[in-house]
């Protein structure tokens, strides 16, 4: 078992972790003559509503650190600048008017996935490259309700199906930290912006940690929320019909730089689609669980039986247990309750994948067929499972989908002792890019030892089978100074309870730093 003190490199500047009680002590990142590009949005939206500045001049600065920085990043991969400035000028005019909204002035980015009027939406594939959505997806028009800037999207892989952000059209978005890797797909160009000051806030999508393994690499925040509690109408694949339909695992959520910054874009994002459930329902999440570090209950992982968890990431884990240790919170590292973790990412990949190749031409189909006919019986790895699920038949679907409501059940018993699950969201911090064609030949190093590319998915799915929130903070980094991040999972639709608890941690431990 290593500890946290023995993973080295976990170090972060004072003006993130100081702390005076229970009250952070708020100071800006200077990092150079640009002031406001890595300050909290609430800050932003405070210093914008006591005149101190206006989005004009932080839209302008942000615009300018995007055109001195991202040609190296490649993160913004769809600017909008001239919209940008004429939405900040009106944001100006409007607070001038006595106007007051959540994100009012704030500049923000955009997933490339998500359709926004007047700008391409490709999910990185050529033969959409000129594809002009002619309305604004549901959350893009809610940031704009809410008086965000959006200074542009933000780059994707291939069809959003990746853990890197590479694609032909765009090209390949780097990690800020080191630019030899990745940071992390599919909402990697959103958390690599967010890293690099542009832009205070960015919203992603997450069905394979797309939301978190991006925070986890490039060490800002992300939220996945509970299945269904935000609308992903207008997140949708280039010439398909903006549907208000819900799509099985896939959820879209907030990024940011701090814990209290995505619960302020939750509140914007969350809510049904005007359109189906939002005829009559209105949500009412709870509040969290608790208020003080030292009332909750937590369960601590980082072993999974069917993939190792590698130094970095378990010192991770174990420095963020240690701080609820110390605040005073219930820890424990074992528990009957918790759902069989070889199952769940068993059952997870017959979802997922079963979805993904839905649409697969039928000569695929039959040679996949083929394949998975000869696999062996007592073949039960996750590279089998991901096979016989590219060809499972809608009586498989419902089986699988049965044994997800057992585990759903099993998670409630589980949150009726437990306010919170801490485990890892990857076994490994940010890998180098690898562009290989085949990315069932790829493969992941775990302290020197190869496995297969997508069996790291296996942490990402333990939130996302049942439907679960879970929130990405940083947890510090590995002893070549890359961000090292753990995720809080809670109770279904108890969003607020993980949201709290990563504040909490943050005040404690330090959260997001710039890249050196």
């Amino acid at each position: 078992m290593t500890s946290a003190s023995e993973g080295g490199c976990f170090d972060f500047p004072a003006n993130v972790g100081d702390v005076c009680g229970d009250k952070r002590l708020r100071q800006p990142f200077r990092v150079d003559s640009m002031e406001w590009s890595f300050q909290a949005a609430e800050d932003l939206a405070a210093a914008l509503r006591a005149g101190e500045v206006s989005s004009v001049e932080l839209t302008d600065e942000a615009i300018a650190r995007i055109e001195r920085d991202d040609k190296v990043i490649n993160a913004i991969c769809v600017p909008d600048f001239d919209r940008a400035r004429a939405a900040a000028h009106g944001a100006d005019q409007a607070r001038a008017r006595g106007e007051d909204r959540p994100l009012l002035g704030v500049p923000v980015t955009v997933k490339e996935s998500y359709n926004i009027a007047g700008l391409p939406t490709t999910w990185g594939m050529p033969p959409h490259r000129n594809y002009m959505p002619a309305e604004d997806a549901v959350q893009v028009s809610r940031l704009k309700a809410a008086g965000a800037v959006v200074l542009g999207k933000t780059n994707v892989p291939l069809g959003l199906q990746d853990i890197q952000s590479f694609n032909e059209i765009y090209g390949t978005t780097v990690n800020p930290w080191d630019h030899g890797r990745t940071p992390g797909g599919s909402s990697g160009g959103s958390a690599a912006a967010l890293a690099s000051g542009f832009g205070a806030l960015s919203i992603g999508s997450d069905l394979a940690g797309s939301l978190r393994t991006p925070a986890h690499f490039c060490g800002v925040y992300a939220h996945k929320p509970t299945l269904g509690l935000a609308a992903g109408r207008g997140m949708v694949p280039p010439s398909e019909p903006a549907l208000p339909a819900d799509l099985d695992l896939a959820v879209v959520g907030p990024m940011a730089r701090t814990a209290r910054d995505l619960a302020l874009l939750l509140d914007v994002m969350a809510g049904p689609d005007p359109l189906t459930l939002g005829v009559a329902h209105r949500l009412a999440l709870p509040p969290a669980r608790h208020g003080r570090l030292g009332d909750f209950r937590v369960l601590v992982l980082d072993e999974h039986p069917l993939i190792p968890t590698g130094s970095a990431v378990r010192a991770g884990v174990n420095r963020v247990a240690a701080a609820l240790v110390d605040g005073g919170a219930r820890v424990e590292r074992h528990s009957p309750l918790l759902p069989d973790l070889t199952e769940a990412a068993t059952l997870y990949m017959r979802l997922l994948i079963s979805g993904s190749v839905a649409r697969f031409p039928i000569e695929s189909y039959e040679e996949l067929r083929t394949r998975a006919a000869g696999l062996s019986a007592d073949d039960q790895s996750l590279d089998a499972v991901r096979l016989r699920a590219m060809v499972s038949s809608h009586r498989d679907w419902m089986g699988a989908n049965n044994r997800r409501e057992v585990h759903r059940h099993g998670w409630r018993q589980l949150f009726a002792e437990f306010d919170a699950v801490v485990c890892p969201i990857t076994p490994t911090p940010a890998f180098p890019h690898d562009h290989d064609p085949n990315p069932l030949e790829r493969r992941i190093d775990i302290d020197g030892v190869e496995y297969p590319y997508f069996d790291q998915l296996a942490w990402a799915g333990l939130a996302t089978m049942p439907g679960l929130p879970a929130t990405a903070i940083p947890a510090g980094r590995s002893p070549e100074g890359l961000p090292v991040g753990v995720q809080l999972i809670g109770p279904m639709f108890e969003d607020r309870t993980p949201l709290r608890l990563a504040e909490l941690l943050e005040q404690r431990i330090g959260g997001f730093h710039a890249p050196k």
